[in-house]
């Protein structure tokens, strides 16, 4: 902390009551603080942001206010930003987020989400970059500076451990130390101490026995003894559960859910036992300095704070860039993409994510946006009248469930009695019955056309905060309808909109051209569409392994997930693609696929020793420029030791038969490894000895 600061924020701390003190140090309503006006303090105003800053709720209670003037950008959810492997894009999209923030008056952005992807069952996947560490922590570090450039704190999150959502709030996780400090805290360590986050927030999640939010080890020990952070650290909503546990420790804000803020842990229970003398005020003080740096950083107290603003065109410019460099093409075998623009004449779209509108859902993560584009009006906006573009609905998830209940049909559970029973199976066999029209209408449609895309997927009943999946299956019966639909149209395009990954056994080998979308923002039908026509070449890498069912996850095979009370990460280091390589499991697509419009060569790899730059040479070999990111592997030859780990990339623009040297600096390596190049994890085109 920069010694003027400090003398500042402490001799401030010296004019302050002790009512005062505490105010600052937990929720006075459900965002913020409480601020001293005498001083001139104002209140520590924060919002939750991963995909844009969330809409205003009432200060306490969780009502919207509903007013028009919280529409914002809408950005593509993290797993799309990991996916695109570009550094500056994450840097890019942390400033819009960081200038919205700041043009929504809030001063702490509760994001990103940087955990580490150790399950695809996790229903917050969605919200995180990646399961590999290095992956997460080159994309979190630009995107932290992006957004604190606007004089917003970023408030990276959770720290640490929270990989699930199943009894999230009193889970203990067991992680041996080695395995925590070398996967699940090196993008923590590079978000505070390369990306300069201001803020991190403290995990639900118990941690060998401790709650992340009172945790001596976590908070203390590592991130500021070892660390040296002198940010601000902020509880998770409802992660506090003790008074004394709290202050000793480096926790500095308690917020939660409820209303009655004055009975807080860190409120006047704290007060209470720092009068009876059983907390020393000293403590207090050491937590209010670091929240009044904080402010001074943010130039809130000095009257030359930045502006901000929101819903800007430069911002929408900048979702659309980042939503078409998240576009993964995972099959294409026949070449039927791109389309033939030329040759459209009658398209057919099935499934409801072709319509489905995706922003307002998810948790923490929705928002209000401005707009966004679908894929049906990605597509028709583009092609405009000469084509026909017609949508069938093909299978029926929440909102069909929601009409239901509009005409009287209730949720009821089949635990309730006999009672309720034959109200459920009334409501099930209408819901099947639904779903086989719309299954039949599809299908009777499907050779009509000359077109047929399929746009399925998950949504925010699924990716969703507070629940994991428990399963990877595609909902609504849509497997069936795929297979149906492929028995007619062999040709079918299908694109899948989701989060987290999916199971395809039942139709994968069938289906020539696959294409991966994400929760892509605001644009996101809009690159889909591009993609699809060819406007944009596809340049998406797959941030996470997609595998052929859970069980080829080594959380679901040597550890455990969801677990009971306890949690053990029994996989230690084979995590994701270190585990399936190391041990021979073929995943349905691997960590860092992703096939493009064109082709590329590598060629000509050499090591440089003493400088630590590999260097090699890329070129275009395909008919049309394109987007490669070429990605760095070490084989560390140690016994015990995955059989590969990432420990570089760069994404490079080639132009048709251009060919570029490619330069990355990588870790010091030693005898007896090997350096590997390649297109992803498994399309390795280069070796050497390290």
């Amino acid at each position: 902390m920069d010694r003027e600061i400090r003398e500042r924020a402490e001799s401030l701390v010296k004019e302050m009551t002790l009512d005062e003190k505490t105010g600052m140090l937990h929720g006075a309503r459900l965002f913020e603080t409480a601020g001293i006006p005498r001083l001139g303090i104002p209140p520590l105003k924060m919002s939750d942001g991963p995909m844009g800053v969330r809409h205003e709720f009432e200060g306490t209670r969780w009502k919207t206010i509903g007013h028009s003037d919280d529409y914002v950008t809408y950005l593509p959810c993290n797993s799309a930003l990991a996916a695109t492997w570009n550094r500056t894009l994450a840097g890019e999209i942390g400033s819009v987020l960081g200038e919205e923030a700041r043009g929504r008056g809030k001063d702490v952005i509760l994001a990103p989400g940087i955990n580490i992807k150790r399950s695809p069952l996790c229903g917050r996947n969605f919200e995180y970059f990646s399961e590999d560490p290095y992956l997460t922590k080159e994309m979190a570090v630009p995107f932290i500076q992006g957004v604190q450039l606007f004089d917003v704190a970023a408030c990276v999150k959770h720290f640490a451990g929270n990989n699930q959502e199943t009894e999230r709030l009193w889970v203990n996780v067991e992680i041996e130390e080695q395995v925590l400090r070398q996967i699940y805290l090196p993008a923590f360590y590079e978000a505070v101490t390369k990306g300069g986050a201001m803020a991190v927030m403290g995990a639900y999640n118990r941690l060998c026995g401790e709650h992340c939010c009172e945790s001596r080890f976590l908070l203390d020990r590592i991130l500021r003894e070892e660390w040296a952070y002198d940010g601000v650290v902020i509880s998770d909503w409802g992660a506090v559960h003790h008074t004394d546990r709290a202050a000793a420790c480096s926790l500095d804000i308690e917020m939660s859910v409820t209303s009655d803020f004055d009975a807080y842990c860190m409120a006047d229970p704290l007060k209470e036992k720092v009068l009876s003398g059983e907390i020393r005020e000293c403590e207090i003080d050491e937590k209010v300095t670091r929240i009044l740096a904080l402010m001074m950083r943010l130039h809130m107290l000095d009257g030359r704070r930045k502006s901000g603003s929101y819903n800007t065109d430069s911002h929408r410019r900048k979702a659309l860039e980042a939503a078409r460099e998240s576009v993964v093409l995972l099959k294409n075998e026949k070449g039927c993409l791109p389309l033939q623009r030329e040759r459209l004449r009658r398209i057919l779209l099935i499934g409801e994510n072709a319509e489905r509108l995706h922003a307002n859902g998810g948790g923490s993560a929705e928002i209000k946006a401005l707009y966004e584009i679908s894929p049906l009006m990605g597509l028709k906006s583009r092609l405009g009248g000469n084509v026909q573009v017609d949508f069938v609905q093909g299978y029926c998830s929440c909102g069909d469930i929601k009409e239901e209940k509009k005409q009287g049909w209730q949720e009821t559970s089949l635990e309730n009695g006999g009672g309720q029973t034959g109200k459920r199976e009334t409501k099930d066999s209408r819901l099947e019955m639904r779903r086989r029209e719309l299954r039949l209408e599809a299908v009777s449609l499907a050779d009509q056309y000359d077109t047929v895309i399929y746009i399925g997927g998950l949504d925010h009943s699924h990716d969703c905060e507070g629940n994991d999946r428990e399963d990877m299956k595609l909902p609504y019966e849509q497997d069936v309808l795929i297979s149906e639909l492929l028995n007619v149209r062999p040709d079918m395009i299908v694109v899948m909109v989701a989060g987290s990954p999916v199971e395809m056994g039942a139709w994968i080998d069938r289906a020539d051209t696959v294409v991966w979308g994400w929760y892509a923002g605001m644009e996101g039908g809009s690159a889909l569409a591009e993609v699809l026509l060819g406007e944009t070449v596809p340049s998406g890498k797959l941030p996470e392994t997609f595998y052929k069912t859970h069980t080829d996850c080594s959380a679901h095979v040597l550890g455990e997930f969801p677990g009971g009370e306890k949690v053990t990460y029994g996989e230690g280091m084979y995590i994701g693609y270190r585990y399936n390589d190391t041990f021979g499991i073929e995943p349905q697509f691997c960590f860092g696929h992703g096939l493009s419009y064109t082709t590329f060569e590598y060629s000509a790899l050499r090591l440089e020793r003493e400088s630590g730059h590999i260097h090699f040479m890329i070129e275009n070999t395909g008919e049309t420029a394109g987007k490669e990111t070429a990605q760095v592997y070490i084989r560390r030859g140690k016994k015990d030791a995955p059989l590969q780990e990432l420990i570089g990339f760069e994404k490079i623009f080639l132009e048709k038969g251009e060919k570029k040297e490619v330069v990355i600096e990588i870790e010091t390596v030693t005898a007896g490894c090997e350096i590997r190049v390649g297109s992803s994890s498994r399309d390795i085109r280069l070796r050497c000895e390290g």
